[in-house]
């Protein structure tokens, strides 16, 4: 054991089951160990890195701002917020703009909007937030309670009340769910990252937004993993035609530094007032130029490629020797493997390539750009892998 790697043993909390090797740069979608082992990075920081490791533009934009200002309280305006606020509202509609630090402060700030919008339009008794049984929403206690896996609530009992769980694409059961309680939301992924890279269906989507319509109650995506052109859209609810009253997003719309957005509708633009909700670190100027800078060059062009590096891994994977299946959108991709999916990482690791698990199943989430030949070259041992 490395002196690294024991210092981090001795003196970091034991949450992390980390692999024996220890990163030490990276460029593009490539990063090298301390003994100089170049590997193929098909995680990016699970979907963080959106547009690769020390991108330059990025990293001008990101070091710009840091001999500008670092931070300032959100007592006062700063340009790089108000600009991504702008941003992300052009690009899809919404009306304003939280910026937090992370996935699961975003859905916290989602699940605030939607109780005092109905309790404000229908009355204090609705409450009820609607998930989906196998997802994945954040890890303080009340995105915990949101999420639809029980595994995950373990000895951190008793989780915040008011959070039902209904299955995916299971209809008849979400209608049943809402009629029996007073809702105030429903929140869901429209791919199930965790759970293991899993879409949702259209009608059962379709049928969340009449339901939200009918009945008052906000419709509520969370785009933590699947936003920022993950697969192959700038944000996933763009594949079902549908127009969300809350969009949460964070992972790679950062490109890497710490940043959360809870983006408001029409319906929820107003729902919050001075005093209701609060930030210290959320708009930070440097996160918030960073943040920028990628969605600015997530571009039609480069959405396109996403679509058209997704279709070579399916095609590619889809019935090979060692595949069950292959499931997701864009680049966020899961593969059910013969082999358990543990050893197909840890072999892939060896050959110099890095991959994750959802559940069953090897995930991939490269990078957005990440170089097609690059990309052939990471497929190819997955493919051996599985096969052997």
């Amino acid at each position: 054991m490395s002196y690294l790697m024991e210092t981090d043993k001795n003196y970091v909390a034991n949450t992390y089951n980390r692999f024996p090797i220890e990163i030490v740069r990276g460029c593009g979608s490539k990063v090298w160990d301390a003994d100089g082992k170049r590997y193929i990075d098909m995680g990016s920081g699970i979907g963080v890195t959106a547009l690769g490791l020390c991108d330059e533009g990025w990293q001008t934009a990101v070091t710009a701002q840091l001999g500008q200002l670092q931070h300032m309280s959100n007592l006062y305006y700063t340009e790089p917020c108000a600009k991504l606020a702008k941003l992300l509202c052009h690009r899809t509609g919404m009306k304003k703009v939280f910026f937090g630090n992370s996935g699961a402060e975003a859905n916290e700030c989602a699940i605030k909007v939607a109780r005092k919008y109905a309790a404000e339009k229908k009355g204090l008794e609705y409450t009820t937030i609607v998930t989906l049984v196998n997802s994945f929403h954040g890890r303080t206690l009340t995105t915990l309670a949101a999420t639809g896996q029980d595994h995950f609530h373990g000895l951190f009992r008793p989780l915040t009340p008011g959070f039902v769980h209904t299955p995916a694409n299971d209809i008849e059961a979400l209608r049943r769910t809402v009629a029996e309680h007073k809702v105030a939301g429903i929140l869901f992924e429209c791919v199930q990252g965790e759970g293991g890279v899993i879409p949702l269906e259209p009608d059962f989507v379709q049928e969340m937004a009449r339901l939200a319509a009918e009945q008052d109650f906000l419709l509520m995506v969370d785009e933590v993993q699947t936003g920022n052109g993950r697969t192959g859209q700038l944000y996933a609810y763009m594949h079902y035609g549908i127009t969300p009253d809350v969009v949460t997003t964070a992972k790679g719309l950062g490109g890497g530094l710490p940043i959360g957005a809870c983006l408001l509708g029409e319906k929820a633009e107003s729902v919050l007032g001075y005093g209701d909700h609060g930030s210290t670190y959320g708009g930070n100027p440097v996160c918030c130029a960073g943040a920028y800078y990628v969605i600015s060059h997530i571009t039609d062009a480069l959405l396109a490629q996403v679509r058209e590096k997704s279709d070579y891994v399916f095609s590619t994977l889809s019935g090979a020797p060692g595949v069950k299946s292959v499931s997701g959108k864009g680049l966020m991709i899961g593969i059910e493997t013969e082999k358990p999916a543990a050893e197909v990482v840890k072999a892939c690791m060896a050959q110099g390539v890095l991959c994750l698990t959802a559940k069953t199943k090897v995930r991939l989430l490269p990078a957005l750009n990440i170089p097609m030949e690059l990309l052939k070259e990471a497929v190819e041992v997955i493919r051996r892998t599985c096969a052997e």
